[in-house]
């Protein structure tokens, strides 16, 4: 797998603003409440375009696509980065 098109996957929930904090981010995945592609994933998990990315917020869970990586993203263009499933 190519370090191109990957990313941690609490950084990527960061960036994409799926959860708000880093911290958070890692703490979900700490909790697994984060599975890659129906796996339990942990904060260092690598993501990459075409992964499906589901995380258990309390009683409700959020399906989503993982469509591009980048580093830094606007408030407005972070919703390019992944689609609702």
């Amino acid at each position: 797998m190519s370090e191109e098109n990957t990313m941690r996957l609490d950084k990527y929930l960061k960036v994409s603003r799926l959860i708000k904090r880093r911290t958070v981010a890692n703490e979900a995945c700490d909790a697994g409440r984060v599975k890659i592609n129906d796996k339990e994933a942990k904060a260092s998990s690598k993501v990459k375009p075409g992964d499906i990315i589901e995380i258990a917020f309390g009683n409700k869970t959020v399906k989503a696509e993982v469509l591009d990586i980048r580093d830094t993203t606007k408030k407005e263009e972070s919703k390019e980065l992944f689609k609702y499933l």
